[in-house]
């Protein structure tokens, strides 16, 4: 029987894993999140979700599932924000328009290394000042890619996805389990 054990401490890609059921242990991988430059977004994701799975030492029994998520707009990848500036900036640039969020998953067991990315493309409605500054005001933009929490407040001003809903909160599970299961069952 292999062990999943998740290297990130972000707590949605737990929730997300808890509730379809998988059963694993976290331990955090300390990779630094740096963008090089000229890097495309799916290639910075890819990268930091196999870099985040090396870093941690398993047994031969474990499979170790690293993930990164950004969010793309125009080229521009839009991490967590550093402030409210910053998270203001990012909410007006998505403000009634079409971005992309991507997430490398990487699945490290000690026969095979699995990696793959899922994009989703999300579209914003137009937000006024007063609601990115009450948005911002919540405290909710600030450990999220992009400043937004798809399954938080500021679900509301998600007018259309085109992809997996999972994967704009961090973790593409339906891709993550076709990966799982074709590991598992050698």
């Amino acid at each position: 029987m292999y062990q999943l054990i998740l290297a990130s401490g972000s707590p949605r890609r737990r929730e997300i894993l808890q509730s379809a059921g998988f059963s694993f242990r976290v331990v955090t991988a300390g990779v630094d999140e740096i963008h090089e430059p000229g890097e495309a977004g799916v290639d910075y994701v890819r990268r930091l979700a196999h870099s985040k799975a090396m870093a941690i030492d398993a047994s031969p029994r474990d499979i170790v599932l690293g993930a990164d998520t950004t969010v793309e707009l125009d080229g521009e990848l839009l991490e967590k924000p550093a402030d409210a500036a910053d998270a203001a900036r990012m909410l007006r640039r998505l403000s009634g328009r079409l971005h992309q969020v991507h997430t490398g998953i990487c699945l490290a067991s000690a026969e095979e290394t699995v990696l793959d990315v899922a994009t989703t493309e999300v579209t914003f409605a137009p937000l006024t000042a007063v609601e990115i500054d009450t948005y911002i005001a919540s405290g909710e933009p600030f450990d999220k890619a992009g400043g937004y929490g798809i399954q938080g407040l500021a679900s509301k001003f998600i007018e259309r996805i085109d992809g997996c809903y999972f994967n704009v909160m961090g973790l593409p599970i339906a891709l993550l389990y076709q990966h799982w299961r074709r590991l598992i069952e050698g």
